[in-house]
């Protein structure tokens, strides 16, 4: 184990899973756990507490630090690659639909009985119908994620927090994320899951105006506030897988 002034990294095994985590020392009473998004494991512990002590711990919480981490996988978003050519299906809030490239007079995209519809300008081309359906994705992430917020707001509000403005881009590990100023990260890609999956990642995300990391008061709240939310995360990992 190395240390610093307040600062300690160690690890632990839990079966043939190694778990690092990271320590401060606190004016605190009690050890606390938390894993994060990116699944690190973080532990606040009392000022003087004994190494093996803080292990001890670990080892307890092992199998559900391991849970944890393990929940975490859904927020990297898998999708199967995509060639952005005739015949092949892409999705958009939880469905999917072939998509239809021909040659038009405008660069334009339209969702019509069923079908993306591709129009490009001059000729087809693979990365051009990529940068339009982009594109539109886009757009429509504004729209259907402002919609969830909409939706959503009402369950937390009562708690006296401040709307989070949102903010839309492509990330590479997560679904979205809460900035400790209040700004409300989601992935462009979420508009490919069901409205109702859309919601559960809105929801998470509220959860942390209040509870900052993913403590057992946290996930208690999530419950509360929606009761299926292991059932959204599990269709949520299956359709985007």
């Amino acid at each position: 184990m190395q240390s610093t002034a307040e600062m300690m990294e160690g690890s632990i095994l839990y079966g043939q899973r190694v778990i690092d985590y990271t320590c401060s020392t606190v004016d605190r009473k009690t050890l606390e756990i938390a894993v994060h998004p990116d699944a690190s494991v973080v532990v606040k512990a009392p000022a003087g507490t004994d190494v093996g002590a803080i292990e001890a711990k670990l080892r307890k919480r092992a199998r559900w630090i391991v849970n944890q981490q393990d929940y975490f996988k859904q927020f990297n978003p898998r999708t199967p690659q995509r060639h952005y050519i005739s015949g092949e299906t892409h999705l958009y809030l939880g469905k999917q639909y072939q998509l239809k490239v021909s040659v038009g007079d405008a660069n334009k995209v339209r969702l019509k009985h069923g079908v993306f519809e591709v129009s490009c300008w001059q000729k087809v081309a693979p990365h051009m119908t990529k940068r339009l359906m982009e594109q539109w994705y886009a757009q429509k992430a504004a729209e259907q994620f402002a919609q969830s917020l909409e939706r959503c707001w009402p369950k937390i509000a009562r708690y006296g927090y401040h709307k989070p403005s949102i903010v839309i881009q492509r990330m590479e590990k997560r679904w979205g994320s809460l900035s400790e100023n209040g700004t409300l990260t989601l992935n462009v890609e979420l508009v490919k899951a069901s409205k109702e999956c859309i919601d559960y990642v809105m929801i998470h995300e509220l959860c942390h105006l209040k509870h900052h990391d993913h403590s057992a008061d946290f996930y208690q709240l999530l419950a509360a506030l929606l009761p299926e939310w292991r059932h959204l995360k599990q269709k949520l990992e299956l359709r985007l897988a």
